[in-house]
């Protein structure tokens, strides 16, 4: 292995989906420019894929200094094999100092990989990263025990310091407009040869229930509620609001929800305009994945639950009670603005 004083910079690879960049690679773009701004480096972007040097455009805006595009007809679909040929031959070459992928279903697929061949180490599903002032080194922390505690990884040995982030969790940056960065062609040979799957059929699925990450108003449920049938309360108040409904880790533990609806460490980070919590208490594992809600409203029995701490407006009570009240408030301010807006 090379000296580490020999890789610098902040990369970060952007997963890419028929030439549409996900959401994750712009905020780990805002997130990398707070971290090579304390390193005095540069943000690189890795782009594989085919024919998507139009997103080099936007990339610049989001942040990036300079974009490494690796353009070839075996990388237009994702593959475990070639994409990882391009991103180890992307780190072998130009030696980043640290690397960030998106904690998405590819990104920890490709990432671990990577790592792998270029024989260092890698810190998943990272919540938080930072620079250490002293030594410069990468601070990675995660939940661990099951969300119980939190972990910070350092990798002061092996560059590049590599660490997948779960989408949500940084914030990106506003647009710079008219920002514009240089790309780099770089050829890897043999991508196709490394195919060892064939794709026979792409089958696309569309979703009717909006991902709760991409909601501006969630209303969540937990455990006070009582039961599975009294989602279909929430569900009402969320459809008046034109919101989505969202639970905590408790109800999809107990079959109440579908995991894709659970917010926290082991679900998702969400940042809504506007979180309703009804019946959830507040526990930490819960509170790290919504308090960056812009207005968060807590309804619960319990004047001492933590929730309480984290909410702007507390309503303490039965939510059984509460929420029908709520709905019905909020028809009678609409029903009066249609008859002042006609």
């Amino acid at each position: 292995m090379s000296n580490i004083n020999d890789y610098k910079g902040v990369f970060v690879f952007v997963q890419q989906v028929d030439g549409t960049a996900a959401g994750v690679a712009y905020e780990l773009l805002g997130k990398g420019r707070e971290l090579a701004g304390k390193l005095n480096a540069e943000v690189t972007v890795v782009l594989p894929g085919y024919k998507v040097g139009g997103l080099a455009a936007a990339l610049a805006r989001y942040g990036a200094d300079r974009v490494i595009l690796v353009d070839d007809p075996a990388l237009e679909t994702y593959m475990t094999e070639p994409y990882t040929r391009a991103l180890t031959a992307v780190v072998n070459e130009f030696k980043p100092g640290i690397l960030l992928c998106g904690a998405t279903s590819i990104g920890r697929d490709l990432a671990p990989r990577v790592s792998a061949r270029v024989r260092t180490g890698l810190t998943a599903d990272c919540t938080a990263l930072e620079i250490q002032e002293e030594t410069g080194d990468l601070l990675m922390t995660r939940p661990a025990f099951g969300g119980n505690v939190m972990a910070t990884i350092v990798c002061r040995e092996r560059r590049p310091q590599m660490a997948t982030v779960r989408p949500g969790v940084m914030r990106r940056l506003e647009p710079r407009a008219g920002a514009s960065c240089p790309v780099v062609d770089f050829k890897v040979a043999g991508l196709a040869e490394g195919r060892n799957v064939e794709i026979l059929e792409i089958s696309k699925k569309v979703s009717a229930k909006l991902d709760i990450q991409e909601a501006k108003v969630l209303v969540a449920g937990g455990r006070g509620l009582g039961g599975p049938e009294n989602f279909r309360l929430l569900e009402k108040l969320a459809e008046v609001l034109g919101g989505t409904l969202a639970s905590s880790r408790a109800c999809v533990d107990a079959g109440w929800c579908d995991k894709e609806l659970q917010v926290g460490q082991t679900g998702k980070t969400v940042r809504p305009n506007l979180y309703i919590a009804c019946g959830i208490s507040g526990a930490i594992q819960h509170l790290a994945g919504m308090e960056e809600a812009e207005v968060i409203i807590a309804v619960n029995k319990d004047a001492g639950a933590p929730i309480f701490e984290v909410a702007d407006y507390g309503v303490v009570g039965d939510v059984h009670k509460i929420v029908p009240q709520f709905i019905e408030q909020i028809k009678a301010a609409q029903a009066a603005k249609e008859q002042q807006d006609p």
